[in-house]
């Protein structure tokens, strides 16, 4: 049956990702973290979504100028996902769940709310090492660094396709370094790793059907169900785990 629903969780997951173009660690983890622990949650979910991350960059034609654009970024983001790994080792599962719970209710809130600042270009220079740095620390502890990503990128009034990119290509880079850093400090067993690879082969098929949605589907009534449901998922998990 743990296995049945957590495969589940990751198709949801996996759809909603091929569906909107992000994410799949936001939904994921705390639908996988009800049928497991979270810190295992957080581990098994790093596979597929640097598997999906790099199919929805080349998808989008892998431009140059974004890898360019966000070096400094992923420099600072590589350090705080290092950080945030460590945090992840040493804090309790229940605080990890409501660290999680909390920033999918900032997530949720602010676009319920329709908070869109705005980031001119010359600032970007000093707030992207900012911006990696903290969505390198949130990652590394909740597996969600999406969260400060998509806001900061959305901030600077990036296109369709140069949003999708950019959030692609961080995604993979951070996710391969939390990869390196879950496995030096002892976090990926034999176990886990063969449950990664397994849910990764379940959640492709999930998410091929979820691009073909992203072309077709109103995405503006789609992203108001997902925050929705993002926003009573957090209040859920901080309300269990207080």
């Amino acid at each position: 049956m743990t296995a049945v629903l957590a495969a589940a969780a990751v198709m949801a997951a996996a759809f909603v990702k091929g569906s909107i173009g992000f994410g799949f660690p936001v939904l994921g983890t705390p639908l996988l973290s009800l049928v497991l622990d979270v810190k295992a949650a957080v581990v098994i979910l790093i596979v597929p979504n640097i598997v999906m991350d790099g199919l929805q960059f080349i998808r989008n034609g892998a431009p140059v100028a974004v890898v360019k654009r966000f070096a400094v970024l992923l420099m600072f983001g590589a350090v705080g996902t290092v950080i945030g790994t460590r945090l992840l080792v040493a804090v309790s599962s229940r605080t990890a769940a409501l660290l999680l719970g909390a920033f999918l209710l900032t997530f949720a809130l602010l676009s319920i709310a329709g908070v869109t600042p705005r980031v001119p270009r010359h600032w970007e220079p000093w707030l992207s090492p900012v911006a990696g740095l903290v969505a390198g620390v949130v990652g590394g502890i909740t597996n969600v660094p999406g969260t400060p990503l998509v806001i900061y990128f959305h901030a600077l009034g990036l296109a369709k396709r140069d949003f999708l990119s950019s959030v692609s290509f961080t995604f993979v880079v951070y996710k391969i370094i939390q990869l390196g850093a879950v496995v030096y400090y002892g976090l990926l067993s034999p176990t886990l790793l063969g449950h990664s690879l397994a849910l990764t082969l379940v959640a492709l098929g999930a998410f091929a059907l979820g691009l073909k949605v992203q072309d077709r589907l109103e995405q503006r009534t789609f992203n108001r169900l997902l925050l929705g449901f993002l926003c009573l998922l957090g209040i859920w998990l901080v309300a269990r785990n207080l």
